[in-house]
């Protein structure tokens, strides 16, 4: 199947998605999406704005000597020419030509308040505008799309006119006429029916570009498509300004999963989960956990009743197999767990309860116990292992037996506070006393408890603290209320998250460490 032929996947994370607030990219940071974005099989991935923007530049020509694309083409996003000059001799336009992309996505005014007020000429002028430089890139053998800025915005205020700035476009030789809602306000039934209108009308081939500012996005885009485009924009993991754009991986698996409409080359959704955790962990934004498909908590279940109608059958509580986009069933263990929660985590963790109705109560009561006194296992499911494994084995997993732990905060001359932590254990039959410095108090322990433990299991150097949360569980009582601390915790490989509760924060930290390290090793020395 010709993917770019009969339906475009278009993806524009590193141009519009970088407009998030807070999120910066370099150039190889483009080049690293790019390459993910390519295994996911979308048709085009928009790279920049060559020549408005340095980094945008650099990006192509790095692009031309580094990018191998098995599935997309790369495609240059920039304006068209400036009123009063023509095409081949605008200067962005000629960054256009000469960015070496095949595809060149040109942005448009098609509300003529926008023409007037922002353009600062007549709406004659812009479409000379549209035609020339969709000619003119169309003559110098590049692939033209037009997105269609503040469109339905435009069409309520001038339907005429902004319809005649596509049709400008498409006579030209734009293979495709993108419908841009820029302020994000439509909803779905206002978009299909503008859509149907624009391809009756028109003729021309139809894209939806959809900002999220309504919440309606996703839908709005797939309203579009079910109006008649066959050309959808968005960004992996929903980035982009404001409340960002169309979730490109939701709107993909929603036609091809729930529509039966094949965008993507045969098998690549696998890879959904898998490349938008990829691209979060490059873009630095944390993967959002109740993102549909892809989000952790997607196919997370809490609660001891979808346990029990889980344990018959899994599709009873869950709308499709996670496998299809490369996600995972995880079942969350906490207070309203049940005896069927403990027993399908039992099984996700490699043991199997279901002989052992004594000791699945057991565990489920304790649990409820230590969640009543503060514990949370549903995010730590490295601490939860920890004590399954210790009803079932009957001793809790230890590595190391500590004899001694102190810290201590003071400030020196300059005022700068640093603290010093001493911890004394035993690992392997050998003693071992060590201080350990840092910023603050678990700062000092972690650096404590990693170089005595390290001393007899090299590996622990690899371990590393990639995350820390602290919460105050009774504020009622002031600096003296129960604390607890969530410590994620890497190998490099994977993660793993660890809880401890204690009267003060550094109690709980330590108990939190603890059970990091242990499980750690537990996990290499299996």
């Amino acid at each position: 199947m010709d993917l770019h032929g009969s339906f475009h996947v278009y993806d524009t994370t590193l141009r519009d998605g970088a407009q998030q607030e807070g999120l910066n990219l370099s150039v190889a940071d483009k080049l690293s999406i790019a390459k993910q974005l390519d295994g996911l099989g979308v048709g085009y991935i928009e790279g920049g704005w060559p020549g408005a923007n340095p980094k945008d530049t650099e990006f192509f020509r790095r692009a031309r000597e580094e990018l191998d694309l098995k599935h997309a083409r790369l495609a240059a996003f920039g304006a068209t020419r400036r009123a009063g000059v023509r095409a081949a001799d605008d200067p962005l336009v000629a960054a256009l030509r000469d960015s070496g992309a095949g595809v060149v996505t040109l942005v448009a005014k098609s509300h003529d308040r926008h023409v007037e007020l922002a353009l600062r000429t007549t709406l004659e002028e812009n479409l000379a505008m549209v035609r020339d430089t969709v000619t003119h890139l169309r003559e110098e053998g590049q692939t033209v799309f037009l997105d269609a800025e503040h469109f339905f915005d435009g069409y309520r205020a001038n339907r005429a006119y902004a319809l005649e700035v596509l049709r400008t476009a498409a006579e030209a030789g734009a293979e495709v006429v993108a419908l841009c809602d820029t302020n994000g306000g439509m909803l779905p039934d206002w978009v299909s029916d503008v859509v149907l209108d624009v391809v009756g009308t028109t003729g021309a081939r139809v894209g939806i570009h959809a900002h999220n500012d309504s919440g309606c996005a996703v839908a709005n885009s797939l309203a579009a498509v079910a109006a008649g485009a066959t050309h959808v924009q968005g960004c992996i993991n929903g980035y982009g300004e404001r409340t960002g754009n169309a979730d490109l991986v939701t709107v993909v698996a929603n036609l091809e999963l729930k529509l039966d409409r094949a965008v993507l080359p045969q098998g690549l959704l696998r890879e959904a989960t898998r490349i938008a955790h990829a691209v979060a962990e490059v873009t630095n934004v944390p993967p959002a956990s109740r993102q549909p498909y892809v989000g952790t908590s997607a196919f997370a279940h809490k609660a001891g009743l979808h346990a029990s109608a889980i344990k018959v059958d899994p599709d009873l509580y869950q709308h499709l197999d996670p496998l299809v986009v490369g996600n995972d069933m995880r079942l969350l263990v906490s207070d309203m767990a049940g005896r069927a929660s403990i027993e399908l985590k039992g099984r996700e963790l490699g043991y199997d309860l279901s002989d052992d109705r004594e000791l699945v109560t057991r565990v489920t009561e304790r649990v409820k116990a230590m969640e009543q006194r503060g514990h949370t296992f549903e995010a730590a499911d490295a601490s939860f292992e920890l004590l399954l494994a210790e009803e079932v084995e009957g001793t809790r997993p230890s590595y190391f037996d500590v004899e001694s732990w102190r810290v201590i905060t003071e400030t020196r001359t300059q005022g700068e506070a640093v603290s010093e932590a001493t911890v004394k254990l035993r690992a392997e039959g050998v003693r071992y006393v060590v201080t350990g410095e840092g910023n603050g108090p678990v700062n000092a322990l972690d650096a404590a408890l990693r170089e005595a433990i390290g001393q007899a299991f090299p590996e622990v150097a690899k371990f590393e603290l990639i995350d820390y949360k602290v919460r105050i569980l009774d504020q009622g009582h002031g600096t003296d209320a129960i604390t607890r601390v969530l410590i994620e915790t890497t190998d490099g490989e994977s993660s793993w998250v660890t809880v401890g509760v204690g009267a003060n924060v550094i109690e709980a930290s330590w108990g939190a460490l603890v059970d990091g390290l242990t499980f750690g090793l537990r996990r290499h020395h299996r």
